[in-house]
């Protein structure tokens, strides 16, 4: 019985102070504050450098969708995997990535699947290569969350095109993810 009356009182004293115009005042933001909130260098970096490098290494990949696949082909006009990834960053960042998925996945950074961001590479075994590595993309898009991710590839099936890491075929195939030295040093 004593806590409802203390509450009903401590409610009352709150509206009769509401009702006074006291506890209402509008909570004052410290220019220092507003300063670090309106600071997101921490989530971008310092320049958009990397983020226009990856966009134009993106975008350069798309321009390529539905592009035929050919076993040894370096593009344009057809690519096999490794000759479509070595051929968009080629293209956009004038670095060689390797010749094939194998020496694409052993010359760059190794990342961990939580760590992975658009622009890197990502590896799967492949029907005639075991356990190695024998097939390659760039990654497009990441969920955070859940760590899945979308690349685009050169399939020996359909060309140039997208596929999910999520996907049964590739869910099970894969090997690795590598960060291409020069885009982590921006």
């Amino acid at each position: 019985m004593k806590k409802v009356f203390l509450c009903a009182l401590m409610i009352l004293f709150s509206m009769s102070e509401i009702a006074n115009g006291k506890g209402n005042e509008p909570v004052q933001i410290q220019d220092q504050d507003e300063e670090e909130i309106g600071n997101f260098d921490f989530l971008y970096g310092d320049g958009d450098d990397a983020f226009n490098k990856v966009e134009m290494l993106i975008d350069e990949a798309f321009s390529h969708l539905g592009t035929r696949y050919r076993s040894g082909a370096k593009g344009p006009s057809a690519f096999d995997c490794s000759g479509f990834t070595s051929y968009v960053y080629k293209q956009q960042t004038d670095l060689f990535i390797g010749a094939s998925s194998r020496d694409q996945y052993a010359r760059n950074i190794p990342i961990r699947r939580d760590e992975i961001q658009c622009g890197d590479l990502v590896f799967f075994t492949s029907p005639g290569s075991g356990r190695n590595v024998g097939h390659v993309g760039i990654v497009v898009d990441v969920d955070p969350v859940t760590l899945e991710f979308t690349f685009i590839h050169a399939s020996s099936k359909n060309g140039v095109k997208l596929s999910s890491s999520k996907e049964s075929n590739y869910a099970k195939r894969y090997v690795g993810a590598r960060r291409i030295l020069e885009l982590s040093a921006l």
